[in-house]
């Protein structure tokens, strides 16, 4: 068994069963095909239903591994001077209950993401059920002459969340699929009320790391001043050197912060 594996968590052949005659009788049908998706995922186990759905099946590790990642990433935040804003789910079922209002919110402000179906308890297990979208690629997946065209629209997007009070809590490549060009968020986080201004903060200093690296932080740096005043996205790079710190980003923080700068003082 891998690392990812074992932090994972092993769902169990019955409990797939089980799951399956549920989603069968959900839909009025005798059985359901099941695929497992080759996915990069710590907090659940991905599957594709008939072509239809977007599955994932959390378990009680997922659950727990989430709450010690929490944890982390709140003791983190004292690198960039702010008290941690991450919240922990109680269990399964509450974490996806979470991503399915946070999926509706962002369709309802008008945001692409995968329209939610349902979330339900099956052995222990949370179950969400979503649209599945067969022909996405992910941020991280994008040519770069591509990847600077989606990069526009994905800020803007960004920026209407948190224009709408939200914020998305776990921006990075996996987490944003292009479909015709068009940026799909998922799998948003929960974050405690009080500290969404920083929430938004960071989310944009994630952005900001994903994009700098391919597109240059000359052209990221105004991308993201179309989309922000000034002062949010000198208040994002103050969390720059601890998103640098997370394994899923990898970028120059002087030269990001020094393009910060010159845009700032312009």
């Amino acid at each position: 068994m891998n690392v990812r594996q074992l932090v994972r968590g092993t769902v169990e052949w019955s409990a797939l069963e089980a799951i399956g005659a549920e989603l069968a009788a959900r839909s009025d049908g005798d059985s359901v095909r099941i695929e497992f998706m080759d996915a990069d995922n710590w907090l659940s186990t991905p599957l594709v239903v008939d072509e239809q759905w977007f599955v994932k099946v959390i378990t009680p590790q997922n659950a727990r591994v989430h709450g010690v990642l929490t944890s982390a990433r709140n003791l983190g935040m004292l690198t960039s001077g702010t008290e941690g804003f991450f919240a922990r789910f109680d269990g399964p079922f509450e974490m996806g209950e979470h991503e399915i209002e946070a999926t509706r919110k962002m369709r309802e402000i008008g945001l692409d993401a995968p329209e939610p179906v349902e979330v339900f308890e099956e052995a222990g297990l949370g179950v969400v059920v979503l649209e599945y979208l067969p022909d996405y690629r992910t941020l991280g997946e994008l040519a770069t002459e591509e990847l600077d065209s989606v990069a526009e629209a994905t800020c803007a997007a960004l920026a209407t969340m948190h224009e709408n009070g939200l914020a998305h809590g776990d921006f990075r490549e996996e987490n944003v699929l292009v479909v015709d060009g068009a940026p799909f968020f998922i799998d948003a986080t929960l974050v405690e009320a009080e500290g969404l201004s920083d929430a938004r903060a960071y989310d944009l200093a994630c952005l900001l790391a994903v994009l700098a690296p391919r597109i240059g932080a000359a052209r990221t740096v105004e991308i993201a001043m179309e989309c922000y005043d000034v002062e949010t996205v000198v208040d994002a790079s103050s969390y720059l050197d601890f998103v640098n710190l997370r394994p899923d980003h990898e970028f120059d923080v002087a030269l990001l912060k020094g393009e910060i700068d010159k845009a700032a003082d312009a």
